[in-house]
């Protein structure tokens, strides 16, 4: 097994997989009002049979609602069309800046994320795409937007990632995807702060979680940290 002192950031495939798992049941779990992640294996090549752990993670649908001008930041939530919109403003255990769209009259677009592992960085890496009802995508300037308040100066200080757009590994469509380039280093100085040097095993379970708690911050996407409970 590894030692997470001597650890570089970095995942396997087949670590990535097990701490996809490992998020997507969490975030089941403690997101009641938000739809679950799904795994999707890998499209299959007619010649090749792609490795058993090839896969990645999908969240889709969630609506942006665009807020008025004094309103001070955005709000992401889940527009389920077929059922009652409930309130779920007193759950501790969900999203902390998500909330059910209310009845308004503001402009309602979706986004669509993605986790996929990168064989190149070893790491995982938040693909998006963002689109109207009526499925006309909306290009960055557009969707920056719709980005909390917060999210550009964040993007803008921090030099670990920033938004590019690139084919998608396995969709073959062009998709947005927060840049992957810091994710080892700091993923692993996180891990490495903390006193208690986690067995590699408890890295695996906490990896995507800890890094969404990161990067579904730049969407307004906060996990609660009860989430890793």
């Amino acid at each position: 097994m590894m030692d997470v002192l001597h650890w570089d950031g970095t995942l396997s495939a087949k670590d990535f997989r097990i701490g996809a798992f490992a998020f997507a049941q969490k975030w089941e779990s403690r997101n009641l009002a938000f739809p679950p992640w799904s795994w999707l294996p890998c499209p299959k090549h007619p010649w090749l049979a792609p490795p058993k752990e090839e896969g990645y993670l999908s969240l889709e649908k969630i609506c942006i609602s665009r807020p008025n001008e004094e309103e001070d930041i955005d709000q992401i939530s889940q527009i389920d069309t077929g059922e009652e919109e409930t309130c779920c403003s007193g759950n501790e255990d969900v999203l902390d800046d998500a909330t059910l769209v209310q009845s308004n009259h503001h402009e309602l677009h979706y986004c669509d994320f993605q986790i996929v592992y990168s064989s190149t960085f070893r790491v995982p890496v938040l693909y998006f795409r963002a689109y109207c009802s009526d499925g006309r995508p909306l290009p960055l300037d557009e969707i920056e937007k719709e980005l909390p308040a917060c999210s550009s100066k964040e993007l803008s200080k921090k030099k670990w990632t920033f938004i590019t757009q690139e084919e998608h590994p396995y969709l073959k469509r062009p998709w947005y995807k927060l840049h992957p380039c810091g994710t080892a280093e700091w993923m692993k100085l996180l891990f490495l702060s903390d006193n208690a040097n986690p067995k590699f095993e408890v890295v695996l379970e906490l990896y995507l979680l800890s890094w969404f708690s990161v990067v579904g911050q730049v969407f307004g996407l906060r996990l609660s940290f009860k989430i890793s409970d």
